[in-house]
């Protein structure tokens, strides 16, 4: 289904990724995991065609995708949505129209300046912020939403696409622990229902044991690891950081061990 082969990026003297390769047969959930500057990003970003690679090919279902161009290539952006660490939403804009934006590669220019929309696409939208618990806020500007809340509306509009992949750079990173596992468990269950792939970029040991099938561990610009959440041992972690012998994973744990706490995860889950 896809296959990234011998994928490098250079900026310059420096290289960004180096000779990455690797294959999915079938949808998944995929973590990529390292420390800042390993290459996670820039991966992302060439998947998606923010950027070019330098050498390789990313192919998917056999098409290779850094050759799109023109339509072909704005088509396949709408099949691999992005969502970003920072939520890149419309603050002063309200929760649906910013949902909506994730049809704009399918619309008309001139209806999208005049924010006009089929009613179908708004019925669509109100109805996958159900799906996320977050309806209520459908009329508010995205800007008076907790950082949780505005990532499941950036999640939402990458769902307006319908995409066949979903591609997350550090969508926790800026979240509490509570906020983080519930978008977490969002993005997890979109793989699990819908059968989507996901391939999210992580900062954290645990995160990426829970919620992945598959993780990848990538150190200066080169994947040192592939493998299941179980075979990602402290040993290997550190090898995948380059840290010593005191290298702690409670350090980067977003685990709630707090009672009250976890019992309010569940009942946001729940309401989820």
């Amino acid at each position: 289904m896809l296959v990234v082969d011998q994928l490098t990026k250079r900026f310059g003297a420096n290289t960004a990724v180096d000779n990455a390769s690797f294959t999915v047969d079938r949808p998944k959930m995929i973590g990529i995991i390292g420390r800042s500057g390993a290459g996670k990003s820039t991966f992302l970003r060439m998947m998606n065609r923010l950027t070019d690679a330098t050498e390789g090919e990313i192919r998917f279902e056999g098409r290779n995708v850094l050759a799109l161009k023109g339509a072909e290539k704005r088509a396949w952006q709408s099949d691999c949505a992005m969502i970003f660490q920072q939520f890149n939403l419309v603050p002063r804009m309200d929760v649906v129209s910013n949902v909506l934006h994730g049809t704009l590669a399918k619309r008309p220019a001139l209806s999208t300046v005049f924010n006009l929309y089929p009613r179908e696409d708004i019925h669509r939208a109100i109805d996958i912020l159900e799906r996320l618990g977050i309806a209520d806020h459908a009329a508010k500007r995205a800007e008076a939403l907790s950082g949780g809340q505005q990532q499941r509306v950036a999640i939402a509009r990458a769902l307006m696409q319908d995409p066949k992949v979903i591609l997350a750079d550090e969508p926790i990173a800026s979240l509490d622990p509570m906020n983080a596992q519930i978008v977490m468990e969002a993005l997890r269950r979109i793989h699990d229902e819908d059968g989507r792939m996901v391939i999210a970029n992580l900062h954290t040991l645990d995160t990426a044991r829970r919620y992945c099938d598959r993780v990848i561990g990538m150190r200066d610009g080169r994947i040192v690891f592939d493998g299941t959440p179980e075979q990602l041992t402290t040993g290997v972690a550190r090898d995948i950081y380059g840290a010593g012998a005191d290298f702690s994973e409670d350090a980067t744990s977003t685990e709630i061990r707090d009672p009250v706490a976890e019992t309010e995860i569940r009942q946001a889950e729940v309401a989820i």
